[in-house]
C-alpha cells in the first residue's frame, strides 16, 4: 500500500491542470510544466484534485505509483512557488558575477568558467560568494545547481569549493608534523 501515491494531489487556485491520456499539464503563475507518466499509471483530475492510482500490486507498479504522484505534486508546487537551491563559495579569489543569463565563475583556474542558464532557470546572486538557483522544474533546479557545483567541488582540508548553503563539510585533519 502506497502512502504517498494514495494522497491526493491538491490543485490551489489559479493553476489549470490538463491531463490528455498519460501526457499532463500544469500552468500557475509562474510558468508552465509538462511530463509523460508511465503507460501502467492512471491519472484522473476530480475537482480540485489530481488521484493516481496503479492497476495492481506488482512491483514495478508499486514504485511508479508514489513517485508519479510526488512527480506531479512538484510540478503543482513549482508553477505556484519557484524551487530554488542556494550555493555557497568559499575560498581566497573565489567569486561569482552575472553577465546578462549567464553566471562567470572565477575558482581558481587560468580561466572564468561560465554557467548557461537554461530556459526556466534563473540566477540571483545575494552578493559574490552566494548564488540563488530558481526554476520552476524541481529537477532541473537541482541539475543545474548540482552542475555549479560539480566545477570545483568543496575540499575537505581547507573547505575551499562550492558547496550548498544547507550542506556540511566534514574537515580532515592535516599531516601531523614529527615531535
Amino acid at each position: 500500500m502506497s502512502r504517498i501515491g494514495n494522497m491526493p494531489v491538491t490543485v490551489p487556485a489559479g493553476v489549470e491542470v490538463k491531463i490528455d491520456g498519460q501526457h499532463i499539464t500544469v500552468k500557475g503563475p509562474k510558468g508552465s510544466l509538462e511530463r509523460d507518466v508511465h503507460p501502467n499509471i492512471k491519472v484522473e483530475l476530480d475537482g480540485n484534485e489530481i488521484k493516481v492510482s496503479r492497476p495492481d500490486d506488482t512491483n514495478i507498479n508499486k514504485s511508479l505509483h508514489g513517485t508519479t504522484r510526488a512527480l506531479i505534486h512538484n510540478m503543482v508546487e513549482g508553477v505556484v512557488n519557484e524551487f530554488k537551491v542556494e550555493l555557497e563559495i568559499n575560498g581566497v579569489g573565489y567569486r561569482a558575477q552575472k553577465q546578462g543569463n549567464k553566471l562567470v565563475l572565477s575558482l581558481g583556474y587560468s580561466h572564468p568558467v561560465e554557467v548557461e542558464a537554461p530556459a526556466g532557470i534563473s540566477f540571483d546572486l545575494t552578493d559574490a560568494n552566494h548564488i540563488v538557483v530558481r526554476g520552476v522544474d524541481k529537477e532541473l533546479v537541482g541539475e543545474v545547481a548540482n552542475g555549479i557545483r560539480a566545477k570545483r567541488p568543496p575540499e575537505v582540508y581547507r573547505g575551499k569549493g562550492i558547496k550548498y548553503a544547507t550542506e556540511h563539510i566534514r574537515r580532515k585533519e592535516g599531516k601531523a608534523g614529527k615531535k
